[in-house]
C-alpha cells in the first residue's frame, strides 16, 4: 500500500501548493508510518544524519561569498571585462552576458544568483541598447545555468557528498561542459543576430580596452581562479576554499571598494540564511524519503525495470536523460538530485559509467530544467526582477534550450570530453 501511497501523497501535496521540502518529508513519514509505528524513530535520525556531512558547509560559504560580491558591485567589473572581449560583435551585449556568466559562475555556483544579478543590471542595459526585454531575459536565463555547471557548484557538493564521489573531480569535470554551453549559446546568438536585427556593438576590439577592463575587474576575476586553483591543486578542501572566498570577498568589497555597509551585511546574512535553510530543509526531508526508498529496495526495482527495457548502455543513458528532463519540469532540482541520485548512480555503475561522468551528466540535465517551464527557478527569478511574463521569456528561450540539450547529449555519450581535465589533474 505504501508503495503507491507515498508518491500519491507527495504529488498531491505539491499540487495543493505545499513547499517541496515539507511535501518530501511528510510523504516520507507516511511511508515509514505505513511500515509500522516502531519505524517512526528513524525519521528524526535521518533528518540529522542527512545533514551531518562536513562538505555541506561549503554551500552556505559559497552562497555568502556570491552575495557579498553581488551586493558590493564587484561583479560589475566582470561585466565590463566581458564586454571588452566580445562587446564589439553584432549582438555584443548578448555575447557579453554569456561571457560574464562564465566569470560569475566561478564565484557563486548558483543559477538563481546569476539570474538575479544580471536581471537587475544587464537586462535593463540590453533593453536600453535596443534589445527586447523577453530576449534579454532569455539570454540571461540561458547563461545562468552555467553557474552550477562551472565550479564551484552547490549541486556538485550535494552529489559528491551523498554519493561519495570526489567533489574536486566533479569540479574539474564541470569546466569543459560549462564552456561548451557558453560557446553554443553564443553560436545561437550569432546565427540569429541578423534575423532578429540585434544591435551592433558600440565598441571596437582593442587590446588597450581589454587591459583597462582587466585592471578594473582583476580583483573579481582572481577569486574564481583562486577558488578552483586551491581545490584542484590540493591546497584546500571545497569547504576551506569556500570559507577563504568569503574572507576575500569581505576584504575586497568592504576594505578596498568600501561598498559594504553594516545594513548590507545584515541583509546579505539574512538572504544567505534563507537560501541555505531552504536547501538544507530539502536535504533533511529527502533523507527520510531516501531511507524509505532504500528499505523498500525501490532503487533496485527502478534499475531492474530500466534494464528490462534494454541492457544497451546507450539506451539506458537515453532513458536516464529523458527521466531527468521530464521530472525536472515539475520538481525542484535539489530535491530531484537528492531523491534520484541514489536511484540512478547504481544503474550508471552497472552499465560501466565513471561516477564523475555520471554525476556531471545528472547535474547538467537538472541544470537545464532551471530554465524550462512550468517551474524553472531562473524563469521566475527573471520574471520577478524584470516584470516580464514567463510566457514571453520562454518563447525566446527555446533555441537556447534545444542547443543546451544537444550539449547534454554530447556530454552523456562522450565520456572523454567530461573526464579530460580530471584525468589531466590526476583526479
Amino acid at each position: 500500500m505504501g508503495m503507491y501511497l507515498v508518491p500519491i501523497a507527495f504529488f498531491g501535496f505539491l499540487a495543493f501548493g505545499m513547499p517541496v521540502g515539507f511535501a518530501i518529508g511528510v510523504a516520507g513519514m507516511i511511508g515509514i508510518l505505513d511500515m509500522g509505528p516502531r519505524f517512526m524513530t528513524m525519521a528524526p535520525d535521518r533528518v540529522f544524519a542527512g545533514l551531518d556531512l562536513f562538505p555541506f558547509l561549503a554551500m552556505p560559504f559559497f552562497i555568502l561569498a556570491g552575495e557579498i560580491m553581488n551586493r558590493s558591485g564587484i561583479t560589475q567589473g566582470l561585466v565590463k571585462l566581458a564586454d571588452s572581449l566580445v562587446g564589439w560583435m553584432r549582438g555584443g551585449m548578448a555575447h557579453s552576458n554569456m561571457v560574464a556568466s562564465v566569470m560569475f559562475a566561478g564565484i557563486t555556483g548558483s543559477a538563481t544568483a546569476d539570474a538575479a544579478a544580471f536581471g537587475n543590471t544587464l537586462v535593463p542595459a540590453m533593453e536600453k541598447a535596443g534589445y527586447t526585454r523577453p530576449y534579454a531575459c532569455a539570454v540571461t536565463a540561458a547563461g545562468s545555468i552555467i553557474g552550477p555547471t562551472i565550479p564551484p557548484s552547490t549541486l556538485m557538493i550535494i552529489y559528491g557528498s551523498i554519493m561519495g564521489v570526489s567533489i574536486a573531480g566533479l569540479f574539474a569535470a564541470g569546466i569543459l561542459p560549462g564552456l561548451l554551453i557558453c560557446a553554443i549559446c553564443m553560436a545561437v546568438i550569432a546565427l540569429t543576430a541578423r534575423r532578429k536585427n540585434l544591435p551592433k556593438g558600440e565598441i571596437r576590439p582593442s587590446i588597450r580596452l581589454v587591459f583597462a577592463a582587466l585592471r578594473e575587474g582583476i580583483l573579481a576575476a582572481l577569486l574564481p581562479i583562486f577558488i578552483l586553483g586551491s581545490i584542484l591543486g590540493g591546497f584546500a578542501t571545497p569547504t576551506e576554499a569556500a570559507a577563504i572566498a568569503v574572507a576575500y570577498a569581505l576584504f575586497v568589497g568592504g576594505v578596498i571598494y568600501r561598498a559594504l555597509s553594516w545594513n548590507d551585511l545584515y541583509e546579505i546574512a539574512v538572504r544567505t540564511t534563507r537560501i541555505t535553510g531552504v536547501i538544507f530543509l530539502i536535504i533533511a526531508a529527502a533523507s527520510i524519503l531516501g531511507w524509505w526508498m532504500t528499505f523498500n529496495r525501490i532503487p533496485q526495482m527502478i534499475a531492474s525495470a530500466m534494464l528490462s527495457i534494454s541492457e544497451n548502455p546507450d539506451v539506458i543513458i537515453g532513458l536516464i536523460l529523458l527521466l531527468l528532463l521530464l521530472i525536472g519540469l515539475v520538481m525542484d532540482i535539489n530535491a530531484t538530485l537528492i531523491i534520484l541520485a541514489p536511484v540512478l548512480a547504481p544503474l550508471t555503475m552497472e552499465i560501466g559509467m565513471d561516477p564523475v561522468h555520471a554525476g556531471i551528466m545528472i547535474i547538467l540535465a537538472l541544470n537545464i530544467s532551471l530554465m524550462t517551464p512550468p517551474v524553472g527557478a531562473c524563469l521566475f527569478v527573471l520574471a520577478s526582477v524584470t516584470g516580464e511574463k514567463v510566457e514571453a521569456i520562454t518563447k525566446e528561450l527555446w533555441p537556447f534550450i534545444i542547443a543546451e540539450v544537444l550539449i547534454l547529449v554530447l556530454i552523456a555519450f562522450w565520456s572523454d570530453l567530461t573526464l579530460f581535465i580530471p584525468r589531466l589533474l590526476g583526479l
